[in-house]
């Protein structure tokens, strides 16, 4: 028998508006405006056929450069329909790293917004367009165009998307991502948080990262709506919940923490809220149960287009630090030394299964990572005696202080544990005598303060004497970059000029 991928596919928003073309596709929270899946189509084939005649033919890979909104949306869907992979790039990075990215993704052709043509005017090996009328030096609005284009089917198994890593731990890496990975991701995420005809998921995070784009993969195959909002702003993003009936969200931790500091509480007819991009601490999760926030902490990675394992609330109040158990179709292994660890043992995170790319642009960098057993993430880990995943950090996190090893995580926890915590993160620190010594930046409570004096007695109490941290700082928030992880140097400075 033939697998699927045998026959080619047309792209997903045909696909969609020739099945359900009156539904709602997108509306704009700005403005209000709203696009059919019909309409969308309509304006997205337009658009398509004026990026083939600016590129003389059909780009292989089309770098979009554009800030959340629907101009991102027809892009990427006219970039679909012709057959071409979209390689986002976000317009926040200096012109230089831009230049990098787009020239490491081998990109025929950049298409921006006037709002965003100045951040790419100067790149160069390719050319760069605007989708409406700029007076931007250096870039060029696409040609009018009459009519629509001829779709080109690609197989489900072609590179759809290549999305760079946020580079934390090093230079940006390109992650292929096939329609197959989008696909599955998107119809695993619906068996965890459910689906509902009616279902508005909110967009407020860049879409050039993951949790900004699988929504937009995701309603297109739901046949259901987002609404796109440019940038969070906490009272603004609760208007717009309300407002628009929204019934699912994806954030990072700190957006969700934003919203409750303003005493915000969810309409009825909010389903989820999806937390990535960072660990939810302890915390923001018994926050979230005092308000009645469907929160939904979940572990995942670009890597593998999202979710990776996503925990319902009722698990995360009751099973503090856990992100659930693994999506379906998702397979996760916790390995120690090649050994496969029991359940409890700390190991390295290893996941198989549909969602996980079949490599990145750098062919050296995917034999690093992949064997028989699948993807190693680099992440730390363990499982509960009912598959129940938590995740601990990163192997690189790992510190060596005076040759002992210390997971951070652990450290962590306890500190989380004291009552006037809202957050912490444990790092290693640089020392000349140790190797590196264990510190610790603590963001307290906002009616409370422990000093370092409280945290080093609590962890004396808890741990072995070398896991407590040398260094205590008592900081406003954790720094993170844009996509929500820990910018750990940044921590480390912090803590050394405490």
């Amino acid at each position: 028998m033939r697998t699927l991928d045998a026959w080619p596919q047309v792209d997903p928003l045909t696909a969609r508006a020739s099945s359900t073309p009156d539904r709602t596709a997108v509306i704009e929270s700005e403005t209000g405006e709203r696009w059919t899946y019909e309409e969308l189509f309509d304006e997205a084939d337009w658009l398509a056929g004026r990026i083939a005649a600016a590129c003389e033919g059909r780009p292989d890979r089309l770098g979009i450069a554009m800030e959340t909104g629907i101009d991102f949306v027809r892009a990427t869907h006219a970039a679909w329909r012709l057959g071409t992979a979209i390689v986002p790039l976000d317009t926040r990075e200096p012109t230089e790293q831009l230049d990098f990215l787009a020239e490491k993704a081998a990109v025929d052709a950049i298409v921006a917004t006037d709002r965003t043509a100045e951040a790419i005017a100067d790149i160069e090996g390719c050319p760069v367009f605007s989708v409406d009328e700029t007076d931007v030096s250096g870039v060029a609005a696409l040609p009018a165009h009459d009519g629509g284009t001829t779709p080109r089917a690609r197989y489900p198994s072609d590179t759809h998307l290549i999305m760079f890593t946020s580079g934390t731990t090093g230079e940006p890496t390109g992650v292929k991502l096939t329609l197959t990975n989008l696909f599955a991701s998107a119809i695993a995420s619906a068996f965890r948080l459910g689906l509902t005809r009616r279902d508005r998921w909110l967009v407020s995070v860049p879409m050039v990262h993951m949790g900004g784009l699988a929504p937009l993969v995701r309603s297109t195959l739901y046949g259901t709506s987002v609404v796109l909002q440019r940038e969070f702003e906490p009272a603004e993003t609760a208007a717009v919940i309300r407002d628009f009936d929204v019934t699912g969200i994806s954030f990072v931790p700190t957006m969700l923490s934003r919203l409750l500091e303003e005493r915000w509480s969810p309409p009825d007819l909010l389903r989820f809220v999806l937390l990535g991009g960072a660990a939810a601490p302890r915390d923001l999760i018994e926050r979230s149960e005092a308000a009645g926030v469907p929160a939904y902490p979940t572990y995942g990675m670009t890597e593998t287009a999202s979710q990776v394992a996503t925990a319902t609330p009722t698990q995360a109040f009751e099973n503090p630090g856990t992100v659930g158990q693994p999506l379906m179709f998702t397979k996760v292994a916790i390995i120690d030394d090649g050994d496969s660890c029991a359940p409890g043992e700390t190991g390295e995170i290893v996941i198989d299964g549909p969602t996980v790319t079949p490599g990145y642009l750098d062919d050296e960098a995917t034999r690093r990572v992949f064997d028989e057993r699948g993807l190693h993430t680099g992440d730390l880990g363990y499982r509960d005696e009912h598959g129940r995943l938590y995740v601990v950090g990163r192997i690189d996190d790992r510190i060596v202080t005076g040759g002992e090893n210390v997971d951070p995580g652990g450290i962590q926890s306890v500190i989380e544990s004291h009552p006037g915590v809202a957050e912490s993160v444990v790092v290693g620190i640089p020392d000349e005598e140790w190797g590196e010594r264990v510190g610790a930046l603590v963001v307290p409570q906002n009616d409370t303060e422990p000093d370092s004096d409280e945290i080093e007695s609590l962890c004396r109490e808890e741990l072995a004497s070398f896991k407590v941290p040398k260094s205590i700082a008592i900081g406003e928030a954790i720094p993170r970059t844009v996509s929500g992880t820990v910018d750990r140097e940044a921590v480390i400075e912090r803590i050394r000029h405490r």
